[in-house]
């Protein structure tokens, strides 16, 4: 009797569920990817209609990765904190209301602030996510494998959101970008409520406030001088204010966190030069990827007058480059260690951007796909290796801290990117685009040739055998 009344111990998850889990997880991660890049090809449609030029396009973009990436450590230890799965919920109601902000929005100041609440939402998508698939996946062989399709989602979705966007603004105008997440929200939250468990972290961080109003001041103000130089100048007085405040934010963040027992992020990891080269890998990776689908955009939509269904059709080839090579990307980190895939993403990139340097309006258009393909191709090479880089050597307490480093890293990219690829065209003539945009190409060509230092500074052995 006594035997009977106890409680027996929870049984783990059946395959089926936990699977399910990481398809309804990876749906969000999609949305987050997608959304990342879908805008792009909706620029000149968007400025059109909002009656705005290319530098307030950037801030559309960047208002939208740059408060992500201020944020996402936060809520990863929030999560740890509150619940992974509440907050994963709330994630989705607030990057669901925020789409419907973006799609109603009367004014580009409208639709900037609507974006960067949007940012606020997917900085609880997408480490939270990671983390339920984590704790969903206790068999280690298992949990690599999924962590193998997340990341081929992943690439997947930053390639697929210029095509998608193009499909949907042909179809239905610019707003349905931010329409179509509406449905995809509703959806999620459904599956969520039915098929993903509670979770917490064994151990809880507790929250860096002072250091994540610094990283908040110092991303914010490192972009905005970027956007905003070409315009006020680059030795202007503004100009010159936000270097200062730019300087004195890194300079506070750093003191901030040498000083916090549990701080924001581990300072002690940039005295590794491993993890260093791939963060600032992470970075050019997403620096090249967004500055080759802004100038895409501008160029064909301005030069070449092609309409944004056109457009995003030519991104095809880097779509599929991305979603074929990011799973075999992780099985050569597993058989040979980092190196090889990242050389191979180094040299992909590279040549791809080269293919452009000469770009003018009477370019072919089988040059331009091949450069797409190529430029697809390394990065689908490139994450898989430089998250191992990152994590490569560390116990799981760093690893998860690392990991958000690095995913902050990417969105850092993103934005730099298309603050940078903005700045080299904002208030060009449609005459003077195709030049304008060369200097551009370069940039996405030494992204590449980074990859060949991070390559040397990364573990040789096969991942399997560490």
């Amino acid at each position: 009797m006594l035997t009977k009344s106890l409680a027996a111990p929870p049984s783990p998850p059946s395959p089926r569920k936990r699977w399910t889990v990481l398809a309804v997880c990876a749906l969000s991660m999609f949305l987050v990817g997608v959304d990342t890049t879908i805008v792009n090809v909706g620029l000149p449609e968007i400025g059109r209609g909002l009656d705005v030029g290319t530098r307030g396009l950037a801030w559309v973009v960047d208002a939208y990765t740059v408060v992500m990436a201020s944020l996402l450590v936060v809520s990863g230890a929030l999560a740890d904190r509150l619940g992974r799965r509440r907050v994963f919920r709330c994630g989705l109601i607030v990057f669901g209301l925020a789409s419907l902000a973006c799609a109603l929005a009367p004014s580009v100041g409208a639709l900037v602030a609507a974006r960067a609440v949007q940012g606020i939402g997917a900085s609880m998508l997408s480490p939270v996510a990671l983390a339920i698939v984590v704790n969903a996946m206790p068999d280690p062989r298992e949990r690599a494998r999924a962590i193998g399709v997340w990341a081929s989602v992943f690439g997947l979705s930053m390639a697929a959101g210029p095509v998608t966007g193009g499909a949907l603004i042909a179809a239905f105008g610019w707003r349905s970008v931010f329409w179509i997440n509406v449905p995809v929200v509703v959806a999620a939250l459904v599956l969520v409520a039915v098929f993903v468990p509670e979770s917490r972290g064994e151990r809880t961080r507790r929250l860096d406030l002072p250091g994540q109003v610094l990283l908040t001041v110092l991303l914010c103000l490192f972009v905005g001088v970027l956007i905003e130089g070409p315009h006020l100048g680059w030795t202007s007085t503004a100009a010159l204010v936000g270097y200062v405040g730019t300087a004195a934010a890194a300079a506070g963040f750093v003191l901030v966190e040498r000083r916090r027992e549990e701080p924001l992020t581990e300072l002690g990891l940039f005295r590794r030069a491993p993890f260093v080269t791939a963060v600032l890998g992470a970075t050019a990776v997403f620096v090249a990827l967004n500055a080759t689908l802004l100038l895409n955009t501008l160029y064909l939509h301005h030069v070449r007058g092609w309409t944004a269904l056109e457009t995003g059709a030519v991104t095809l080839p880097m779509a599929l480059g991305a979603t074929l090579c990011a799973p075999w990307s992780g099985a050569l980190v597993g058989r040979f260690g980092p190196r090889r895939p990242l050389i191979l993403a180094g040299g992909f990139i590279t040549t791809g951007g080269l293919c452009l340097v000469n770009l003018d309006r009477d370019t072919s258009v089988s040059s331009i796909l091949l450069a797409f393909l190529l430029i697809g191709t390394g990065f689908g090479f490139a994450n898989a290796p430089l998250t191992n880089t990152a994590v490569s050597g560390l116990p799981p307490s760093r690893a998860g801290v690392a990991g958000a480093i690095t995913s902050t890293a990417r969105q850092v990219g993103a934005a730099v990117g298309i603050a940078v690829a903005g700045g080299l065209v904002a208030g060009v003539g449609h005459a003077d685009l195709a030049a304008a945009t060369r200097p551009g190409w370069l940039l996405v060509s030494g992204c590449g040739l980074f990859l060949f230092l991070a390559a040397r500074t990364a573990d040789s052995r096969p991942a399997r055998s560490r």
